[in-house]
Formats: structure tokens, sequence, C-alpha cells
């Protein structure tokens, strides 16, 4: 095994008890005596599993205290407490706080090693469901062959190796996050972390917060993005929507290449990439003021923007392949081809390339067994909906195939209904199914009679 267990306790028995049964089952490990070794083991390197003792020699909950510094650090880690010393409260504190388990000295030793197997196994899973995210989103390419895409390729790899700040113009869901990590991917930076901190999300009250981090009064620390992506690439998303006056603070941070935390007193030294990115136009925002001109100029080194959509159609039917080729290798279900893209090519795609990706993802469920001509009327039927009729994509994700589709279908046929002020014959005729097949499905989906 590869996972390692930090073991922090004071009593040196304990210590070596546990030392001495995870390194028979083959974990590695880590030991600390106090809480300041403790702090020294966790800020040195993060384990995949903490044990640790509720009473050190800091106070009564120090322990906690730990559980709670790690859980900031990353949320994920798994937390074991001990106690010699244990009542329910501490127990239901201990468990509020994010501890894994909870467990009273003396601890049966096969119970406790149960308990660490689970807890590397939670572990394990989350984290390849985080490495499967995030494959899907880097395996996603920059598809096109307009003129506008060709250029951006030639200025990722132009700029990936450079270390100078990008500013990335574009409409929402043109693939300003995606041109971000393509840098990050290419650039020396891509062994470290690729943090984003979207402007738009965040409460007002907490912009400083999230950036600097914060030291508490009781010692613990909450890091910020900058401390977050060290080594890496801070993407700084929707920059247009940061106040004026944490604007004046990034600056002073880009001039010095040093902040404090909140509360803090010492220096911490940047070392750390900045790429940010927005949906204005910036030049309108410095021109009413939302936007510092001294900030935008040293953000502003490189510039790449993207096109909308509706300006770059050529790159449209390429998109549609790419994105039906990958969602339909995500579902292991048989794929469509398209020859008629002229109903795309015309609409307007207020939503971008994001809106096209949902729409192909829908299609795809909806697909299997149609023929071209009723691909071409989901494809309408989808694009024309209001806004607030649309069944959310993201909402899918959720569902198994079978249930995702089972609500598209639902959906669909719904708006036909309405269309046809349910009338069944009409409705049967128009989406291709036989009166009695279309009251079979409508029955089976619980739709009720519109009439």
């Amino acid at each position: 095994m590869s996972e390692e267990i930090l073991i922090i306790d004071d009593n040196p028995d304990i210590r070596t008890i546990l030392k001495d049964l995870l390194d028979d089952a083959g974990f590695k490990t880590r030991v600390a005596a106090n809480y300041n070794q403790a702090l020294t083991e966790i800020d040195k390197k993060l384990p995949d599993v903490a044990i640790i003792d509720v009473k050190l020699d800091k106070g009564d909950n120090d322990g906690i205290e730990l559980l709670t510094h790690i859980k900031r650090k990353n949320k994920d880690i798994p937390v074991i407490i001990i106690s010699g010393h244990a009542n329910i409260e501490m127990a239901v504190k201990s468990l509020k706080s994010g501890a894994f388990e909870f467990i009273q000295k003396p601890f049966d030793q096969e119970r406790l090693l149960n308990f660490i197997n689970r807890a590397v196994e939670n572990f394990k899973l989350i984290n390849e469901n985080k490495n499967l995210q995030t494959r899907l989103f880097h395996s996603f390419e920059l598809v096109g062959s307009s003129s506008n895409i060709l250029k951006i390729k030639d200025q990722i790899e132009k700029f990936s190796k450079s270390e100078s700040r990008v500013f990335i113009n574009g409409p929402t869901g043109s693939g300003k996050e995606l041109i971000a990590r393509k840098i990050h991917k290419n650039s020396n930076r891509n062994k470290g972390p690729f943090i984003i901190l979207n402007g738009a999300l965040l409460d007002v009250k907490k912009y400083e917060l999230e950036l600097f981090g914060e030291e508490k009064n009781n010692g613990s620390i909450l890091y910020g993005a900058l401390e977050k992506s060290s080594g890496g690439i801070l993407l700084i998303d929707e920059v247009t929507e940061i106040p004026l006056e944490t604007q004046s603070k990034i600056l002073r941070v880009l001039i010095d290449q040093k902040f404090k935390r909140i509360n803090g007193d010492h220096d911490i030294n940047v070392n750390v990439r900045i790429i940010c990115s927005t949906s204005k136009n910036i030049h309108e925002e410095i021109k009413i003021g939302n936007f510092r001109e001294d900030l935008f100029h040293r953000l502003n080194v490189f510039n790449i923007t993207i096109d909308p959509l509706n300006k770059r159609i050529e790159d449209i039917p390429l998109l549609v392949d790419y994105f039906v080729k990958n969602i339909c290798n995500n579902y292991s279900i048989k794929p469509f081809k398209l020859k008629d893209n002229n109903y795309l090519l015309n609409y307007a795609w207020p939503g971008n390339i994001r809106e096209l990706r949902n729409l192909i993802e829908r299609v795809t469920i909806l697909s299997q067994g149609q023929n071209e001509d009723k691909i071409l009327n989901i494809i309408k039927e989808s694009l024309s909906q209001s806004e607030s009729d649309k069944f959310s994509i993201t909402e899918t994700l959720d569902y198994p195939l079978r249930e995702a589709r089972e609500n598209f279908e639902k959906e669909y046929l719904i708006t036909q209904l309405k269309k046809f002020s349910g009338n069944i014959s009409k409705t049967a005729r128009f989406v291709g199914m036989e009166r009695s097949a279309l009251h079979r499905k409508l029955k089976l989906l619980g739709v009720k009679d519109l009439n």
C-alpha cells in the first residue's frame, strides 16, 4: 500500500502500538507527539488519513483544532479521533467537525484497522471521482477551423511557456476556462495546482478572505486562493465583478509580489501565475469606473479573445461531431450523424459552446433508434423552447441513462402535446408514433391528458 497515515498522540505507547499495527498492515506512517509537531507534519504534507488524540498538550480540545485545520486544507481527508476521556458530547462535537469516526481508548485493534481501511477506500473513491471529472474536462479540446480558433491555438502554444499574465475575453459559455486549462497543461507549472476563483459567485464580503486567507485567533490558518495556487496557476474568472477596494489590493500584490493574510502579521511571498477572464466589455467597464485601468494593464500582458459561436459558424459541424463522439463514449451508446446542419448553423447560440454541448447531450440520449428527421425535430423543439421551459441538462447528470432518457422524453412529449393543444392524433403523427403507442408511452411516463 502507498497510503500514508499520520498518527498524532502524546502517549508514546499508543504511538508505538498504532505505528506497529499500521506498518504491519502495509501502510506508510508518520507520527507527531504534540500539537506543534502535528501542525508541522500537516503543513509539510497532508496525509491520506489522520488518527488524532482529542487531548494533546495545548488544551482540552486541541485534537479538534487539528481536525479543523486538516479539513480547511482538504475537506475530503478522513480523520479518526481517539480519546481516553470520551463522552457523548465530545463524540458529537468530533463528528460535527468532520471526523470520519470517533473511537474510545482502549480500542480494539482489529476494529480500528477496519475503520482505517474504510477511510482509505472512501478517500480513494473521492479522489477517483475527482480525477475522472478532471480527465473528462481535460479531454475536451479546443475544436474548430475558424480563424479565431486557429489564432487562439497559436496563442496558447506561444503564451504557455511564459510566466506572464493572460487576460481572456469572451461571452459566457464560449470556452474561457478551457483556454486557461490548456495554458496550464502546456506550461512549466503543469505539475502545480490549477485553482479557479469565480468573481461572479462570491459574497461581496468574502473576496479578500477567499483571495488572501485568514489567521484565526486560535492559531489555525484558512488558506486563500493565492496560497492554494502556489506553484501553479490561479484563474480569476469574471474578474470585473471584484469590488474596487479589493482590486487595489490585488494591484498591490502584483507590484510587491507578497501579501498578508487577514489578521496576519508576516508577509507571504507570491509564487503564482495569474490568468483573468471576463464576459463583459473590459474597456467599457474601465470607462464607467467599475474596473481599475492600472490593474487591467498589469493583468493584460497577453490578451486572448474568443468570439461567440454565432460568429464562427464553420466550427459548429466540427463541434457537433466532436461532442457526439465524446458523449456517446461516456454513455456507451451508438452515435448519430447529422447530414443537415442548417438549423444549427442559423441558430443564434446565446449560450455559445456550453449550450451546444448541452443540446448534443440531450439529443444523444433521445436519438437512439430515431432517423435523422426525428433527430432534427428534437433539435428544433429543444432550441425553440423558452428558457423557462427547457429541461436543464445539468439535472440529468445525477440520473442513470434510463431515467435521464425518460425525463427527456417526458419533457419532449409534453411540449408536443401543448403545441397541438392536447390532440393525441396530431401529436402522434408529428413525433412518428402510432396513436396507441403514444397513449401507452404517455401512461408509462405518467403524463396525464392535457385537454
